[in-house]
Order: structure tokens, then C-alpha cells, then sequence
């Protein structure tokens, strides 16, 4: 069964009909419907539990005929297995029974790539592409923290990936990148990776783009932050009642999101930043306090009662004002009603004390607030609650960086903290992801989509796209980490620089940073980053029907056009500018008064270098697309 919203369809059309004709006759589940996404493209499910009769045959066959071997206690090989065979006969009876001008498979990752195999070996006339997200064995090396880029060119790939019992998947994914047609990867850094670890130097570059109208709020994006950071204040309130002795007006929120993965994701390397920054704040007597959380999935049993408290006790007081405003409005309505003023010390009478002070009472609390917001199930071999109480950031009253983890996705229905990622993102200052393994790295171009400034690496795609397209990326709010030439502790000290320069900025340099950031959406829209696809595509079918397609060589990866320029002012402070931006706090810093700031000039250049993508040649007119990470088939006009 699958997870994906689809909704099937009982059409009378050739589609519909093979596929009851599968289900009858091939003792095959075979759904058809579209995909309940924007533009509802139309979508084939194969249920491969439905076909688990078949397994044992399969992989004889797969043995025979490819040499690889799949042991019976891997359930996701085993369903790689099935679902590669299922790929196989699927585009096999679709080439047979009809006669579509040309077929073409895009496979991701190595659970589909065994159906890219297959068509190979048999000789389909289908033409492939092979993507990798990120290699199956890179991640395996660097989740055991082995100098990892420094040694590529060193490894014994068949050794590593037995060492680690993966050498059956490792070998469906390099056989996949060895037969496809085109073999793509998501960024140069994996690019890398690939060439090393697969054997086999990428075709082309695909970037993961996002749907930018899923993410843009046209022009209020800098409202819904406001209105986001709100209700992430509201949570504050409740979980440091007590020891609420820092002004929110001046508090920056941090976080870091993803996987737990301690070392791959940065939160090593981020803890430890944040203890520098702790000591520099203090020092210089900074009065902004910064806030850093951990949104990282762990092993829980229950929310921590204390943070619950916290939340209750905050819902008490609030309701305690109430009260209290609706008795002391009455009777300024009473008073005023007899046209006298009123007695300002008879507004509030003994009854009114005692319920405040009761309120007040329920504040006191003896302990520090929570680090965790749940219950750990491992909690003294947990890698980030042993780093804090390394560094001894404990919420004190003396720290300046507080640190919450909620080793919990975020949701809107939590009791605790009830907000989408999307909103929580939104309200926050800054992402970090200083990660030492990361592929691509969506969590970064989704706070830049929403014109959050992040901090990423030069071992990142992310990064590395950005570095490539724009001049000064931390003028835009994109701070590239080094953590590819430098040791770790010179790259947690210009993290903790990043992050100090960051604090030191007044709401209004924020502001226009944000306008920049948000600026940038474009380049991670797929109407843009779409082009290395369709390259791809007319690259395949150039090399698997050479009489019908063309392919002329160019460097899709270059940036040279569009590359964003230095902004006029940097640091970013704006003055004139105030169309976009959220009322203005009594307290904020108007040090930048004199420094003028034309934002609809910049973002007129900004938009300017961004070209259009480039027109490929072809020969045809039509092809069909099959993707087998969702089987979903398309056909695109040329």
C-alpha cells in the first residue's frame, strides 16, 4: 500500500483497461489514478507485498543473470527486489501491447535501480536515467565519522560496503549508475562522491528545486514572520515561566532541523559554537539572548511534565489577566457612565490582589527550565544531551544562549508547541545546518524560499549551488561554512563568528536581509532548475535512439549569466524602505539612519540575472516519461 495521496480512476481508456487486464490475467495489483499533487499527473502503484509468492524465483534469476545476491533477512532489499522485476515487466508489456513514439525511465535511488538493470540486461528499447540522492555507501562511511573527503580516492568500496553488511545494495546501486543511459546526481559535491564511490563520473547535475507558490506568501512573507515569531514567543513564555529574566523584543531564534544525525547534520559542531557564542555574548554584555533549537527525532515516551506545566502555567496567567482587565473595565465603564473619573486606587480592590498575587506564586519554580521537552528513552547515551552538559549550557540566568530540544517533528495538533514546520520556520531568525554530509539539503532551501537566512557548508549541495550563483551569499542571507579545507575547530570558530555577526545586527539589517533572502526563491523554483532535467532527458534519448534524437554537448552547470551580483549596501540596513516590512518596535536600533537603501532597485537587478533556461535541440516531437521512484507516467511535447 502506499502513503501517497492518490485518487484511483475506473476509466474506459487503453491505460485503465491494461491494468484490470494485468490484475486478472498476471495475478498482479496494479492501481491507476492521479496523484493528488499540483497538476494531478496521472500515477501507476504496484502493490510488490501482492507479488511476495515470486521473490525466491526472482532472485535465482537475478543471481543467474547479474551475479548479485540478496540475503533473505534484508526486507528492503527484498522489496527492491520485487519492485525491480514488477519496473521491468511493466515498461516491457507497455513497449509491446502499444506504440508510443519513444519511451523514457527515470529511476531514483538504489531501491528502484534494479528495474533500470533489468531493461538493460533484456534489452528494452527504453532509454534510462539513473539519479542518485546520495550514495548508499557514503552515508555509511560518514555516519562513522571517518575523514570522509580527505580519503575518497583511497577506499576499498567492495571491502567498506561488506565490513558494513551492505554490499548487496551496494551493488544494485552501482550496477544501476554503470547501465543506465544518463546517470545524474544532485549536486557537484556528490558529483564527487559518485565518481569515487559508483565508478562512474555523472552525466549532468540535476538540483532538487522546490514549488516555490507551496512556500511564498507573495509580499507578506515579513508579516507571517512576525506573526509565526508570536506565537514561538507564546511558547517561550510558558517554558522559561519563572526565569523569565530576558527581554523577547531582543531574542534571536535559532534551529536546526533533520535526521538525527549527530555528526552528518552539524549538531556537534553547532553545540559547540554555541558555547563560544555563550562566552562572547557575555563578555561584550549583550543584552540579546539567543534561543537555539534541536527539532531532531529521537526515542521518547512521553512530553516532559515540566514543560507541560510551564505551558499550563502560562494559560493560568493569561486568564488571570483577563479576569482581572474585564473586572477593572467594568468599573471604569460604571464610572464613566456617572461622568466621573475614576478613582484609580479603588480600581483594583483586595479581591483583585489576592488573585494576582496567587498567579505570582504559581511563577516560583526552583528548578532551571527543561533542556528536553519529552522524556528520553536513552537519555544518558544521548549525543546531544551529553554535548550540553559538556559544555554546561544549562538555561541558567547567566547564559545568554538558551537551548530547547524537542526530539519530536513538529506538528499543529501538539499540546505542546502547536505549530507546522512551516510556521515555525517562519517565525525563526535563522536556520544552521553546518552539516559534514549532506547531499543536497532541503532544510536550507526551504528557509530561503521563505526568506529565512541560514547558515549551510561547502560539503553541501545547497552550498555549493549558492556559491556558484551569487557573489557575496552572506549578504543574502546565505552563510557558507567552511568544513572542506579547514580542521573542525576553525570551522566551529567561523561559526561561532557567523553567529556573533548575526547577533550583532539590529532588527532593521534583519529585515532587509530577510527581502534579499526571499529574493533567491527563484533560483530553487523548478521553472528554473527544471532545465537539468529536460537536459537529461534529450541526453538519454540522444543515446538510445541516436537516429531519431540529437544531443548537442554544453555546460548546464555553468553559472555564468546569472550569477548575483554584491547588493549596493552591505551590511543590509535599510532606511528608506518600509513598504514590506512589519511595524516598527519603540526599541529598535536606528544607528543606520543616514545609509540609503533602494529595495525595488535591487530586486529589479536581482530578477535580471536570472535567465530563462536554455532551448535543447531534438529531432522528435513526443516522448513518454516513466518515473520508477512513484511509477508515474507522463508525456512531454517538445
Amino acid at each position: 500500500k502506499s502513503c501517497m495521496p492518490v485518487r484511483l480512476e475506473t476509466t474506459t481508456d487503453s491505460v485503465s483497461a491494461r491494468v484490470k487486464y494485468y490484475n486478472r490475467f498476471f495475478f498482479f495489483s496494479v492501481y491507476f489514478g492521479r496523484w493528488l499533487i499540483e497538476g494531478s499527473p496521472y500515477v501507476i502503484l504496484i502493490d510488490v507485498g501482492f507479488t511476495a509468492w515470486s521473490l525466491d524465483r526472482w532472485k535465482s534469476e537475478l543471481w543467474e543473470n547479474c551475479a548479485i545476491g540478496v540475503p533473505w533477512f534484508d526486507r528492503e532489499a527484498n522489496d527492491a527486489v520485487l519492485f525491480g522485476f514488477l519496473t521491468a515487466w511493466l515498461l516491457g508489456e507497455v513497449r509491446g501491447h502499444t506504440e508510443p513514439p519513444h519511451i523514457l525511465a527515470h529511476f531514483h535511488e538504489w531501491l528502484a535501480g534494479l528495474g533500470l538493470v533489468l531493461c538493460r540486461q533484456r534489452q528494452l528499447p527504453v532509454a534510462t536515467i539513473f539519479t542518485t540522492h546520495a550514495t548508499l555507501l557514503g552515508r555509511y562511511l560518514c555516519a562513522g565519522n571517518v575523514d570522509f573527503y580527505n580519503n575518497l580516492a583511497e577506499f576499498n568500496v567492495d571491502k567498506e560496503a561488506g565490513d558494513r553488511q551492505i554490499y548487496h545494495r551496494y551493488c544494485l546501486e552501482r550496477a544501476a549508475a554503470r547501465c543506465a543511459h544518463v546517470f545524474t546526481t544532485v549536486s557537484q559535491i556528490t558529483a564527487i562522491e559518485a565518481e569515487h564511490l559508483l565508478k562512474r563520473k555523472p552525466d549532468i547535475v540535476t538540483p532538487n528545486g522546490l514549488n516555490v507558490k507551496k512556500f511564498s506568501a507573495m509580499h507578506e512573507f515579513q508579516n507571517l514572520h512576525a506573526q509565526s515569531k508570536n506565537r514561538i514567543q507564546e511558547f517561550i513564555r510558558g517554558h522559561f515561566y519563572g526565569h523569565l529574566d530576558f527581554n523577547l523584543d531582543k531574542c534571536l531564534f535559532l534551529f536546526i532541523a533533520g535526521r538525527y544525525e549527530f555528526s552528518n547534520k552539524g549538531a556537534d559542531i553547532f553545540l559547540e559554537a554555541l558555547a563560544r557564542l555563550n562566552y562572547l555574548l557575555r563578555v561584550n554584555h549583550s543584552d540579546v539572548t539567543v534561543i537555539a533549537f534541536f527539532i531532531m527525532p529521537a526515542r521518547t515516551n512521553n512530553f516532559n511534565v515540566e514543560t507541560l506545566k510551564g505551558q499550563a502555567v502560562r494559560k493560568q496567567l493569561w486568564d488571570t489577566a483577563q479576569t482581572v482587565k474585564e473586572r477593572f473595565g467594568k468599573k471604569l465603564y460604571e464610572s464613566l457612565l456617572v461622568g466621573q473619573l475614576p478613582d484609580v486606587s479603588k480600581m483594583l480592590d483586595k479581591e483583585d490582589f489576592t488573585i494576582m498575587k496567587r498567579a505570582i506564586f504559581a511563577t516560583q519554580r526552583q528548578c532551571q527550565p527543561p533542556i528536553c521537552t519529552h522524556n528520553m528513552l536513552e537519555d544518558s547515551s544521548d549525543p546531544i544531551l551529553n554535548c550540553i552538559r559538556r559544555i554546561g549550557l544549562f538555561n541558567s540566568s547567566a547564559d545568554r544562549v538558551k537551548i530547547i530540544f524537542h526530539p519530536e517533528f513538529l506538528s499543529s495538533t501538539s499540546p505542546l508547541l502547536p505549530m507546522d514546520y512551516e510556521e515555525f520556520v517562519r517565525g525563526c531568525h535563522l536556520g544552521v545546518f553546518p552539516s559534514y554530509y549532506e547531499p543536497w539539503g532541503y532544510t536550507p532551501a526551504e528557509c530561503t524560499v521563505m526568506g529565512i537566512p541560514s547558515i549551510s557548508t561547502n560539503l553541501s549541495g545547497f552550498g555549493c549551488f549558492m556559491e556558484e550563483h551569487i557573489a557575496d551569499p552572506s549578504a543574502y542571507g546565505i552563510y557558507i561554512l567552511d568544513r572542506r579545507y579547514r580542521g573542525v575547530d576553525e570551522s566551529c570558530n567561523q561559526l561561532t563568528s557567523f553567529l556573533f555577526q548575526f547577533c550583532k545586527q539590529s532588527r532593521r539589517q534583519r529585515i532587509i536581509q530577510r527581502n534579499r533572502t526571499e529574493r533567491l526563491s527563484d533560483l530553487l523554483d523548478w521553472r528554473y532548475l527544471g532545465r537539468y532535467y529536460i537536459s537529461a532527458r534529450h541526453m538519454a534519448l540522444a543515446k538510445a535512439y541516436p537516429d531519431a534524437f540529437s544531443y548537442e554537448p554544453h555546460e548546464p552547470n555553468s553559472a555564468s549569466g546569472f550569477r548575483y551580483p554584491r547588493p549596493a549596501s552591505v551590511p543590509p540596513s535599510p532606511a528608506l524602505s518600509r513598504h514590506s516590512s512589519p511595524h516598527h518596535s519603540e526599541a529598535e536600533d536606528n544607528d543606520d539612519e543616514d545609509e540609503r537603501y533602494d529595495e525595488d532597485l535591487e530586486a529589479e537587478k536581482d530578477r535580471m540575472n536570472i535567465r530563462q533556461p536554455v532551448a535543447l535541440p531534438f529531432k522528435n516531437k513526443a516522448y513518454t516519461v516513466y518515473g520508477a521512484n512513484g511509477d508515474g507516467a507522463t508525456t512531454e511535447k517538445n
